[in-house]
């Protein structure tokens, strides 16, 4: 049941937005193409089972978990509520 001025579902869709764009923000920085041997960041080889579990993968375990600690995005708020808005 939706409330003041929204349909019935519109929460249900906003939830599904999200979710949807997460999963494409994830897809969209996966690694394409032929991946390496070797990491180009550290020169250490990367495991066998790395580069099945992430086909085009490029850097090691841990070269990307620096890289990834680096590149943290905030999501949108599509709730609009007053709390987030106050702050």
């Amino acid at each position: 049941m939706a409330g003041g001025w929204t349909r019935d579902g519109a929460v249900q869709d906003q939830i599904d937005d999200t979710v949807k764009d997460a999963v494409q923000n994830a897809r969209a920085r996966m690694p394409a193409g032929k991946g390496a041997t070797h990491c180009d960041e550290c020169g250490e080889p990367i495991p066998e089972k790395r580069r099945q579990a992430l086909p085009g993968a490029r850097t090691c375990v841990q070269c990307q978990s620096g890289r990834d600690a680096g590149t943290r995005q905030a999501g949108f708020n599509r709730r609009g509520s007053k709390d987030s808005q106050l702050r």
